[in-house]
């Protein structure tokens, strides 16, 4: 696993993210918006695995890439 940066919610993404990746972030946080909860201090912590960026929000939602390109996104209940 290798550390990439963290960088806070609502805001821009880093620039080596590609579009797909940076198209979910930009799903979730639209979902975020929705909750009574404030999420302004929320924090995404990009790292890579295998070279693939995994990406995590402070609640524990995840994006991943997988080996086969595939991006998906899981929501912790």
């Amino acid at each position: 696993m290798q550390l990439g940066t963290r960088w806070l919610a609502h805001t821009p993404t880093p620039q080596q993210l590609d579009g797909a990746v940076t198209d979910s972030v930009a799903e979730v946080e639209r979902e975020l918006s929705a909750l009574k909860q404030d999420t302004s201090n929320w924090y995404w912590t990009l790292t890579y695995l295998e070279n693939r960026p995994v990406v995590q929000l402070d609640d524990g939602t995840t994006i991943r890439v997988l080996h086969n390109g595939t991006i998906t996104i899981e929501i912790e209940e």
